[in-house]
């Protein structure tokens, strides 16, 4: 592909778009041209780009004449209705959605582990979801030394993975909780006169989250498992070409506003000493090893907020099983997660 590149992104005023267009700018990505593109409602607006104002067009198949790149982070539905519209007007299509990640022939990629995938595109790669990119960052390197035989994670994510919403929702009820609450025998207990003052909230996840934990991240499928839960098995397989490595996960929403963490423990094929695998996650593209306990070193979503890097730490012996490790990883899931993923990608298709 030429040194100057056209790119267009799909969703350019979501939280996802946003960090889009903030990454290509930091990474200096070889932009040509620019085109950002939403729904009718933000049609109009300016979004600063490398020191322009860039207007918002109109999502429609219109929009990818010309274009080389097409970055989308508009919604499994408007992905599957203009995505295959972008290829057939010679655009690669680097989707942030759901809505292909399965599909026979669409690449599902993370540079950091599959790069080679990357080959058997066809005009159209998926992104992963964001909880699978930050455990198989931190895993990668561990499968390639002693093969996995089976994964068990729980994660503890952000609100931030739930949309703009999920954030104001957190700020809301925080707020309110603080103002409208007393602590009595660690109970709290609601002050009716201050609550009947406020307009009720919009809340978009399914409890409240201030204060709380709630372990449901997306709908509940047949099996028990949510949707986000069956992606995370699902898309791990997928990526490490591994169809039928067990994997089970629990997905818990925590009051963070951004980056997810995630309790991860692996068995092995071969022996993987502790001391080895905080080797190999040393030298991994993509990884930072924070991993001193007894001097407060370990992963944070605080700290992982803002970064590319994955963290990982609390790296431990699992005795329970043979060759079991335990570890602790945190990563911005609107960066690496989403959009720093993406560009990746986009970086691979223009070497």
């Amino acid at each position: 592909m030429r040194r100057g590149v056209n790119v267009a992104v799909g969703g350019a005023t979501g939280a996802v778009g946003t960090e889009m267009l903030r990454v290509l700018e930091e990474r200096r990505f070889p932009v040509k041209g620019l085109r950002v593109l939403a729904s009718s409602r933000s049609a109009g607006r300016r979004l600063a780009y490398n020191g322009s104002a860039h207007k918002v067009e109109e999502l429609h198949g219109r929009a990818f004449d010309g274009i080389d790149i097409a970055l989308f982070s508009a919604g499994a539905g408007r992905s599957q209705a203009f995505a295959p519209e972008a290829v057939k007007r010679g655009a690669i299509v680097v989707d942030n959605s759901s809505a292909f990640r399965m599909s026979a022939g669409v690449p599902l990629i993370i540079p950091e582990v599959n790069p080679g995938a990357l080959s058997r595109h066809q005009g159209l790669i998926a992104n992963p979801n964001c909880s699978t990119i930050v455990m198989l960052v931190a895993l990668a390197p561990l499968h390639r030394e002693a093969r996995l035989r089976r994964i068990i994670v729980s994660t503890y994510q952000s609100v931030s993975g739930a949309g703009a919403k999920a954030m104001y929702q957190l700020y809301d009820e925080t707020r309110r909780a603080l103002r409208q609450f007393q602590v009595s025998r660690l109970k709290f207990l609601v002050n009716p006169k201050l609550e009947t003052r406020n307009p009720k909230l919009e809340t978009v996840l399914p409890k409240q989250i201030a204060f709380n934990v709630i372990p449901q991240v997306d709908v509940f499928l047949e099996n028990r498992f949510t949707k986000e839960e069956m992606k995370m098995v699902n898309e791990t397989r997928k990526i490490l070409e591994a169809p039928r490595l067990p994997v089970s996960a629990t997905c818990v929403r925590v009051p963070v506003f951004l980056a997810h963490s995630e309790a991860v423990w692996i068995e092995t094929e071969r022996p993987l000493s502790v001391e080895r695998a905080r080797m190999l996650l040393q030298r991994a593209p993509g990884v930072r090893l924070v991993d001193d306990p007894s001097g407060g070193a370990y992963p944070m979503p605080l700290d992982a907020g803002g970064r590319d890097e994955v963290l990982v730490g609390r790296v431990r012996r699992d005795d329970s099983v043979p060759h079991g490790l335990a570890l602790w990883v945190s990563g911005d899931n609107l960066r690496k997660g989403a959009a720093t993923n993406a560009i990746q990608i986009a970086e691979l298709l223009i070497k």
